[in-house]
């Protein structure tokens, strides 16, 4: 085929791929036009996910009404002029992508006034060609309109996702900017229905009562440049934001929100710059909640990197990095007192067990490869034989509890580890699994409603799995735009903390599924934020009970998520080991 030119339909709609992937892009891309024109109001209205309508309308400076044509001109943009501009950016936006990428895969009329024009302007843009122009009364200020998303690209429209995940993309969206202009009014609605509302009040403190609910909120540490006295009037990185008590944990990163000089970015560094700030505060498995604002000169970053400009790259990330791990530590140290840590000289002992996997490498491992059989039978256990009943644990009995996480036991081949969060996963999953086979799920109805604050995107997975909970026992309603009642749980998390149990189980089934999910995954998901952490001391009565339930397991050796919960140290190795 010989080499030819695209024509400007193809091209154009190629390039709006790379800006636009999804209605949560288009309302990105909006918003960022509309805080660079100074907005203090903006309002966002949703239908259907966006996929229908999405409408954006700000009291900024406006367009004139002899650029308003040029304004979806593909890079034609009022916030750069050079190529040193580029090296100090100090706008959302730059590169005059938004509305020509938004207009080749949507219906757009934009109505637009700015101070010194009489009447607005409005145009109506389809295909990327403007078809109406006319003037229109309007106050200062600009408003698009986006009708049927990717009506003219119909692959990119089948890979949408449902309503409510979309319309949770978007709330997040607009929740970031919120946090990042505390100053400036937000309001979401979808489908009709108030969604989101900022203050804008100017306090970022009053905006994460909005956005994490006010219980969460009241529990944030504030991290102020104002109050480290040890950081220098002129130094290249300020820190700021707020960041949970160390007792305030989630099951996901997503309280985990990052900002450069009030740009929303992913960095997995800065993460883990804030997660090491933890260390050794933090149960596993378990993550803050975290919103952290970083202020540098914008020389010192380059935010030309990615075409949604949501990933950055620093001129010194290791400066970042620590001063974004002192700014969090310096204030968990003054409420928290962190624990010494001694770590012991190596011995031979230790540098001979290197050579076994560890419960954790193989459960990391079965994760990666998807085979879990590779978990169920470890390289230093005794083959089991190919016997089904072999899958079931032999009768053994409870020694101990080890580190608030593994229960120790004898068996009569030898010595048993037993995670007691995975063993428990294990058993409430298979008590779940077969009430609902029996259509007798046991449900516990509590004696006065239980109310539970939500963010939007907890809102959203709810509305999506409702008919699942239910299933389940859980009989939940909606109570208000961003709480929920709840008036019965399943009978074996009825003695939990339903609330974290509801918000942890909603935040997993808000991410991608896992692989390694086996059957119902709601049912998976609930047994896992239902079941006993690491941390906590049992009882030998309680040890004893949850042991004996995991040996009535068909599948006692993994959790529903794949994971291990077992390991077995045979009688053979235990004498090899001691030279016997």
């Amino acid at each position: 085929m010989p080499i030819r030119l695209l024509p400007p339909e193809i091209a154009n709609k190629i390039a709006a791929g790379e800006v636009v992937e999804r209605p949560a892009s288009v309302v990105k891309e909006l918003v960022e036009n509309a805080l660079d024109a100074g907005a203090t109001d903006i309002q966002i209205e949703t239908r259907e996910g966006g996929r229908r309508l999405i409408r954006v309308a700000d009291n900024g400076s406006g367009i004139p009404a002899r650029e308003a044509e040029l304004a979806f001109a593909r890079h034609a943009t009022s916030k750069i002029a050079s190529v040193e501009d580029l090296a100090a950016i100090r706008t959302l936006g730059f590169r005059g992508e938004a509305l020509a990428s938004i207009a080749a895969v949507a219906r757009v009329s934009l109505l637009t006034r700015a101070a010194e024009d009489e009447v607005g302007t409005f145009l109506r843009v389809e295909g990327g060609q403007v078809v109406q122009r006319e003037g229109r009364a309007s106050p200062r200020g600009t408003t698009v309109t986006v009708e049927n998303l990717f009506y003219n690209v119909p692959a990119r429209l089948k890979f949408l996702k449902a309503d409510a995940t979309e319309s949770a993309h978007i709330a997040n969206v607009v929740m970031r900017y919120a946090i990042a202009f505390p100053d400036v009014h937000f309001s979401l609605v979808r489908d009709g229905r108030l969604a989101f509302q900022s203050p804008g009040s100017g306090r970022l403190l009053d905006v994460l009562a909005k956005v994490f609910g006010a219980d969460t909120a009241a529990r944030l540490l504030p991290v102020d440049p104002a109050e480290d006295a040890s950081l220098s009037p002129d130094a290249k990185v300020r820190v700021r934001g707020y960041v949970s008590e160390p007792s305030l944990t989630r099951s996901d990163r997503d309280g985990l929100m990052l900002f450069v000089n009030r740009r929303w970015v992913q960095d997995r560094s800065l993460a883990y710059a804030v997660i090491q700030a933890y260390h050794t505060m933090l149960p596993e498995g378990r993550f803050p909640v975290a919103v952290i604002l970083l202020e540098m000169d914008p020389a010192e970053v380059d935010v030309n990197v990615h075409p949604a400009k949501s990933e950055v790259r620093f001129r010194n990330p290791s400066l970042v990095f620590s001063e974004t791990q002192r700014a969090v530590r310096r204030v968990l140290v003054a409420h928290a007192p962190v624990p010494e840590m001694h770590m012991p000289q190596p011995t031979q002992a230790q540098a001979d067990t290197e050579r076994f996997r560890t419960l954790s490498q193989l459960g990391l491992e079965a994760q990666r490869t998807g085979d879990t059989e590779a978990v169920r039978t470890p390289v230093f256990q005794v083959p089991e034989r190919p016997d089904p009943a072999a899958r079931r644990l032999p009768p053994l009995r409870v020694l101990g509890q080890l580190a608030q996480m593994y229960i120790i036991a004898e068996g009569p081949d030898g010595l048993y580890l037993i995670d007691q969060h995975a063993a428990h996963e294990r058993v409430m999953y298979d008590q779940l699994m077969a009430q609902q086979a029996a259509a007798q799920v046991a449900v516990q109805q509590l004696l006065q409603p239980l109310p539970v604050e939500l963010t939007p995107l907890q809102m959203s997975t709810l509305e999506e799995a409702l008919g699942d909970l239910a299933a389940l026992g859980f009989e939940i309603e909606p109570f208000g735009e961003d709480t929920c009642l709840v008036r019965a749980v399943p009978a074996a998390i009825a003695g939990d903390d339903i609330a974290t149990v509801l918000r942890d189980t909603l935040n997993e089934l808000g991410q991608e599924p896992p692989p390694l999910v086996q059957g119902h995954r709601v049912t998976a998901v609930v047994a896992c934020h239902g079941a006993v952490r690491a941390g906590k001391t049992l009882t030998v009565e309680e040890m004893r009970a949850l042991v004996e339930q995991l040996e009535r397991s068909e599948f006692p050796r993994t959790c529903p998520h794949g994971r291990p919960t077992v390991l077995h140290l045979s009688m053979g190795l235990l004498a090899r080991e001691f030279g016997r």
